[in-house]
């Protein structure tokens, strides 16, 4: 038996996909702080009960070929300004524990990612 079974969902496509999404919704975000919440997602998706993490799993790997084909970047402005079935809870998902991340980590981080204060 291997003392480090294969993890799912592969982390390369969960993180793939959540980098250009952060990068897409929070532009202003500093790379180091980007690369963090990417992280997070990560550790996150894979601590989902089996069930969850299988069919979560299923849908980063569709959505991590899509995105070798397509280009993330086109992939996820289409999923972002046109959510599909199940691809638009998987960017809900994803959306929901960056921002949880970053504002929870980074409170005085701008609407766009920016490290200075805003209005509050």
């Amino acid at each position: 038996m291997a003392e480090n079974p294969p993890r799912f969902p592969p982390a390369g496509p969960v993180a793939a996909f959540c980098d250009e999404l952060i990068a897409r919704d929070l532009p202003d975000l500093p790379a180091d702080r980007r690369a963090a919440v990417v992280g997070f997602a990560g550790r996150r998706i894979a601590a989902l009960p089996s069930p969850m993490r299988l069919g979560v799993g299923l849908v980063a790997i569709v959505v991590g070929c899509a995105g070798r084909l397509v280009g993330w970047r086109r992939l996820v402005h289409l999923l972002a300004v046109r959510p599909l079935p199940v691809f638009g809870e998987y960017v809900r998902l994803v959306r929901s524990l960056g921002y949880a991340y970053v504002w929870e980590t980074w409170p005085a981080t701008s609407p766009t990612g920016g490290a200075g204060e805003h209005g509050g």
